[in-house]
């Protein structure tokens, strides 16, 4: 029986040991220019453990694909950051992009580990879910100490269990009185979430709008804001229809450098990130969401926000920025001759 460390690597293996490949040498490039221009000393230990965890996730990955003979990915280098670049944004937007960028990893590990049979990258992801609890939780304790945390709404709720017994609790065309329930929490928690996120997204659109070296790149930023901007209101609306507040991130400035701190090919390759993001919030919102207006609401502005990916793929495709991922051979094509 051979040693489970000489076995080759599954597809699903090897898709997320590639994508770790490429999105830690991403986050190198982003952490490293935060890291440069940071003034207060919690947010700089908190961005320093960060870039820890994803140089250590990054050798991994290149490991493990030199192990199994793939083809080393070009990511992104020193070439694609200018490390000593006009501080774009502040030291909060810095907190709460972290905090948003740990939660990001939770998912994707936890998916990717169940995915996993191979124990190499079981251990290195069960060890990548345990840094990314930490980064989230360091970063959760000083937002709260900064009086940052967004905390969703407080609500009252009733005091005794019940079932749906109504067709008109899902609202929509089977709403005969034409009057929504009010939400439930589990749709509450959903749309704060995806209000801050949105927020966090405006805000790094506006920035990277400023700094694009091409006017589609510019273009394309500015879109984004624009999308972005569009949906919290959209959720907003949801809450305050309801008489909730709707909290959101607060001094998430953006400077006024026009100075380039990242490459057009990095910039494309983040908001592509974000998009992704995005479009699966959106699924598993819509999905918990037992109200129909709100999960057609979701519908659409994923459809939207697809749209905008496609839009995206097609100017990184033109600028040869788009890696390819791995590829398994065209047998049907290689038959023909």
């Amino acid at each position: 029986m051979r040693e489970e460390s000489n076995l080759r690597l599954t597809s699903s293996e090897i898709s997320v040991v590639w994508s770790t490949y490429q999105n830690n040498s991403f986050s190198i490039c982003i952490l490293k220019y935060f890291l440069s221009n940071v003034d207060d000393s919690e947010i700089k230990s908190i961005l320093q453990f960060a870039l820890d965890i994803s140089i250590e996730n990054f050798n991994f990955s290149k490991k493990i694909l030199h192990n199994d003979n793939q083809p080393m990915p070009i990511g992104f280098t020193d070439e694609d950051v200018s490390p000593h670049a006009p501080r774009l944004y502040s030291d909060s937007f810095y907190l709460y992009y972290i905090k948003n960028m740990s939660k990001v990893g939770l998912s994707i590990y936890g998916v990717a580990l169940a995915t996993s049979a191979h124990s190499d990258v079981r251990a290195f992801l069960s060890q990548a879910i345990q840094t990314s609890t930490e980064l989230y939780n360091k970063t959760a304790e000083t937002l709260l100490s900064k009086g940052l945390f967004v905390r969703p709404p407080y609500v009252t709720t009733s005091n005794h269990v019940d079932f749906v017994d109504e067709k008109s609790y899902l609202g929509g065309i089977l709403n005969l009185t034409n009057k929504n329930r009010p939400l439930n929490v589990i749709e509450i928690t959903h749309i704060e979430a995806n209000v801050e996120t949105n927020s966090l997204g405006k805000a790094l659109m506006a920035g990277l709008a400023q700094v694009a070296k091409s006017k589609k790149v510019r273009n394309y930023c500015l879109k984004g804001k624009e999308i972005a901007t569009k949906h919290v209101q959209v959720f907003t609306t949801m809450l305050t229809d309801d008489d909730l507040p709707s909290p959101m991130p607060w001094d998430l400035e953006v400077t006024d450098s026009t100075v380039p701190p990242f490459s057009d090919k990095l910039i494309m390759f983040h908001t592509s990130l974000i998009i992704a993001s995005s479009i699966s919030n959106y699924a598993t919102a819509s999905a918990a969401s037992l109200r129909t207006d709100i999960a057609t609401s979701y519908v659409r502005l994923t459809t939207e926000v697809a749209q905008f990916a496609r839009s995206g793929v097609e100017i990184m495709i033109k600028n040869a920025w788009l890696e390819q991922p791995p590829q398994i051979p065209d047998h049907k094509g290689l038959a023909k001759g």
